[in-house]
């Protein structure tokens, strides 16, 4: 498949153009109107703008229109001012007369700045009519690299109902912030989810060049050496797309890169000199941009060449020897000395003859894509010489010949002592985190060791077991906490409120098929009390009951630091009558809070996907007419029980959420068993999302001084929701 023509390399050396007829004077370069390469109606930082101000106030299909505006737009704005350059850059160029000895110096400068104007002319005529309103600002620009507008839209399609186009915004987002925790947590949701695909975890900003590569490689690997050459060959005709068009956006402003604007003071060449470097540089530059994938720290080594690596071999394998040997000797371009590509070679030319080998040439789209990069190395590596330029050569393949010596020799030294510091401060870093957890853990362990024991804080409340007596550290049973009336109160909310399995990924037994289960987190209950179908002071009462567990737990293990709401939920688990007989399961296994455990190896690792910033966990019960139910403390064999607690109106059981507190729920027999169950962290950064909204909400429902109900506001930025959480 042939490779698209490279774009000239225009301003790598002076071109002299032939002088117009006598009589004739340069006329203007036909303009590229914008009305051929149309603009957005709206520029995307105002769609951007619009969408998270849709956000705000809960509109979902407003931000979907708008952010999907947005990235339209974007995209087209950056199409047109590619298309824009290449444009020009071909309607400029003219023939060059070499450097003819008899034209005078003067003569040659004014052809050079003739092309000059003549091509900041045409770029100025395809620019929009308000350039401004189309530029976005460097934060605004940031956001899109981060590809935030689809964090937004993995909301908004969720509130929606639309899973599948969920999970692809919330895969897009991820691939390039693959340290987001909480989009990891709403991934594996997702997964779960009734009518959700694999097909539906796709990338939509893939690069389509690394697509078509991984892709060839995947077939390559799969010995299918047909379909790879076919995704092979299409990835080198999308690589070059892609170079062409990084490379066209190098040609922007100078980055004064440190200098006082004001006080720079470079002359017309070294101005000129400064500002085309660093265009030089940034297009050498792309090499390293189209290698690199989302959220990977590293780029594929050798991206370019690496083609015509498994490419060779693929033809070979696919019995085509002419284009093994053509293949081969385009990897030889970059790399000639090396020794499996030249037998390879050999061999091939062996098995087609000398004759028609020999006639054979490397592909010429490399060639000149080789020797175009060779000039720009040279002149880079020159003004890195001569005037301090740094230049970092992106390339493994580059001769040895084309830096200077004393260039070679610095950068050796420098490469060195980097990679020593590197390692060096790699190391130190190693060590400073291993001192901080292991300090953070003996904290951690000598404070839940003394500190337990504070007052209850609320009248009525009192402790019934405290750890010694449950057998155990960091554990707890509080009496008292709530009424018989508020018991019955909350019972009633959970059943006219909750969804069938809310908080499973929509399973109604998602931990044994004798038992379903029903929930509802505060936020959804404050809803539905605004909008009248539950009574509102019930939710009210859902919310305070939640925040009074809270403050128990903080004043009975005394913490320093506050708790945040990790995840809270109205739960009831009903047995199915029909599905008792003969049952040996529990309601709820045997598990740790915040680490997976392995009870045959009896270690509990604290690591995705558990969720380990949780801290303490609590589990307030609403009744005890029902049969069975019972929770249970273990050993990390999750065998051996250390204590039982029996669920009863207004009590509570609270512990730390680390491996020394495996816990179960006995097997629900006859009846419904009702409980809040409660997570949280001393992390703010993992504090529920929801909650936070929740408290708004609260505050504006309950907070006015005539008492009206106020429109939901949700105020937060827009990060990732946790919308699945595991039940105790």
């Amino acid at each position: 498949m042939a490779v698209p023509p490279l774009v000239p390399l225009l301003l790598a050396l002076p071109l002299v153009r032939a002088a117009p007829p006598s009589g004739q004077e340069p006329g203007p370069v036909p303009g590229l109107g914008p009305a051929e390469v149309p603009l957005p109606a709206q520029p995307p930082d105002a769609l951007f703008a619009a969408g998270a101000e849709a956000y705000s106030r809960g509109d979902w299909p407003a931000v979907v229109l708008q952010m999907e505006r947005a990235l339209r737009a974007r995209a087209a704005v950056r199409a047109r001012l590619v298309r824009c350059r290449l444009l020009c850059a071909n309607a400029t160029v003219g023939v060059a007369e070499g450097a003819d000895p008899q034209l005078e110096p003067v003569l040659r400068d004014l052809l050079f700045f003739r092309g000059l104007l003549r091509r900041a002319a045409c770029l100025r005529g395809c620019g929009p009519p308000e350039p401004s309103r189309y530029v976005l600002g460097e934060e605004l620009d940031r956001e899109f690299r981060k590809r935030s507008p689809y964090n937004y839209l993995q909301v908004a399609y969720f509130k929606m109902n639309r899973p599948a186009q969920a999970a692809a915004a919330a895969h897009t987002f991820f691939m390039a912030n693959p340290g987001h925790q909480e989009m990891r947590q709403n991934l594996e949701y997702y997964q779960a989810m009734a009518g959700v695909r694999d097909d539906d975890f796709t990338d939509l900003e893939a690069k389509p060049h690394l697509s078509e590569f991984r892709l060839g490689v995947r077939f390559y690997t799969e010995e299918q050496p047909a379909a790879a050459i076919l995704h092979l060959e299409k990835a080198l005709e999308e690589y070059f797309v892609a170079d062409t068009e990084c490379r066209a956006f190098c040609e922007g402003p100078y980055d004064y890169e440190g200098y006082n604007y004001l006080e720079y003071n470079a002359d017309l060449f070294q101005a000129i000199t400064d500002h085309y470097m660093q265009v030089l540089s940034c297009k050498q530059g792309c090499v390293t941009e189209l290698a690199s994938q989302p959220g990977r720290e590293k780029p594929l080594e050798d991206f370019l060449p690496s083609h015509f690596n498994y490419l060779q071999f693929a033809y070979y394998n696919n019995g085509n020897y002419e284009k093994a040997i053509e293949c081969a000797k385009t990897y030889l371009l970059f790399f000639p000395n090396d020794k499996v590509m030249n037998q390879n070679l050999a061999y091939y030319t062996a098995v087609l003859g000398e004759n028609l080998a020999g006639s054979i040439q490397p592909r010429e789209e490399i060639q000149a894509y080789r020797q175009r990069s060779l000039m720009e190395k040279e002149l880079l590596f020159f003004s890195y010489d001569v005037f301090g330029i740094p230049f970092v050569d992106p390339d493994t393949w580059t001769p040895e010949e084309v830096i200077p010596k004393r260039l070679r020799e610095k950068q050796k030294v420098e490469r060195e002592t980097a990679a020593r510091i590197s390692e060096e401060i790699g190391n130190l870093m190693k060590e400073i985190e291993t001192l901080v957890e292991e300090k953070a853990k003996e904290s951690a362990d000598m404070s839940k060791f003394i500190r337990e024991g504070g007052p209850l804080v609320y009248e009525g409340a009192s402790v019934t077991m405290n750890s010694k007596a449950l057998n155990g550290s960091q554990r707890v049973v509080v009496d008292g906490v709530l009424s018989a009336e508020e018991c019955r109160e909350l019972q009633r909310l959970s059943n006219a409120a909750a969804s069938a399995g809310d908080g499973y990924r929509g399973k109604t037994s998602p931990h044994t098929p004798s038992e379903t289960f029903y929930g509802v987190t505060v936020l959804k209950a404050l809803k539905l009390g605004q909008e009248g179908k539950v009574p509102l002071q019930s939710a009210h009462l859902y919310y305070n009951v939640t925040e009074k567990v809270r403050h128990m737990m903080e004043s009975y293990f005394r913490l320093e630091v506050p708790l945040h709401f990790s995840y809270s939920h109205l739960v009831c688990r009903t047995a199915i009558d029909e599905k008792q007989e003969g049952r040996n399961d529990n309601s709820h296994e045997v598990h740790v809070d915040n680490c997976i455990l392995n009870a045959e190896a009896l270690v509990c690792v604290k690591e995705p996907p558990a969720y380990t910033f949780r801290d303490y966990s609590a589990i307030l019960y609403l009744n005890g007419d029902f049969e069975g139910g019972a929770f249970y403390f273990t050993e990390l064999d999750a065998k051996t029980e250390t204590a039982e607690v029996q669920p009863q109106c207004g009590r509570a059981v609270g512990f730390s959420s680390g491996s020394e507190n495996p816990h179960g729920v006995k097997a629900v027999t006859k009846g419904q068993r009702c409980a809040i169950a409660l997570w949280f962290t001393l992390d703010p950064r993992h504090s529920e999302r929801e909650r936070v909204q929740a408290d708004d909400l609260v505050k504006m429902l309950f907070s006015t001084e005539e008492g009206e109900l106020l429109p939901e506001m949700e105020k937060e930025s827009p990060a990732a929701v946790v919308v699945g959480k595991e039940e105790l």
